[in-house]
């Protein structure tokens, strides 16, 4: 017997993200209030390396769940913008490794700040306990579509659960 205990048409809404369409909608409208003239998509891209800086193109095609294209586009993007800098690695020429220059590093506080408010504005009115349990209900998605990694990871673990907090940014850096 199938687990699917949603209509066709509510899995649908579920799949397409609307949730994190409208947090992005939010982060985004946030942003060009404030004059941070950046899309939620580079932001996601200097996010990753404000938590470390110097990662590779994979790394950060690996981190923000994009293709080769769609990060290189946006790396090309912030480059005219003056907020990364790509350098080709020093043991091998074949990885660019992108770097933040110090007016990304000012844009961190705001933009993270931005993203805390708009979190706590769509946590609004939910208990503790359901965000821990949509965290732990996402996860299992996550791993259940992800084969041999969630293998390993479940192995890793144990039979243990952990939360999102890789996917959904924190102040903190989860």
């Amino acid at each position: 017997m199938s687990n699917n205990q949603f209509k066709k048409g509510e899995l649908y809404s579920f799949i397409t993200g609307k949730a994190s369409t409208a947090i992005a909608r939010r982060l985004q409208k946030k942003f060009n209030q404030a004059g941070i003239n950046l899309t939620i998509e580079q932001w996601s891209v200097l996010y990753q390396l404000w938590k470390e800086d110097g990662k590779s193109q994979q790394e950060l095609c690996n981190a923000t769940f994009r293709d080769k294209p769609s990060i290189t586009r946006l790396i090309d993007n912030l480059e005219k913008l003056n907020l990364v800098k790509r350098v080709s690695d020093d043991k091998d020429r074949r990885i660019n490794k992108v770097f933040l220059s110090k007016q990304a590093q000012k844009l961190q506080e705001d933009t993270m700040q931005l993203a805390e408010e708009t979190l706590n504005e769509a946590l609004e009115g939910v208990p503790a306990d359901q965000v821990e349990m949509c965290k732990a209900v996402l996860q299992m998605v996550y791993d259940n579509l992800n084969g041999e990694e969630a293998i390993s990871r479940k192995q890793e673990a144990g039979s243990s659960r952990t939360g999102l907090g890789s996917v959904i940014p924190t102040k903190e850096g989860n």
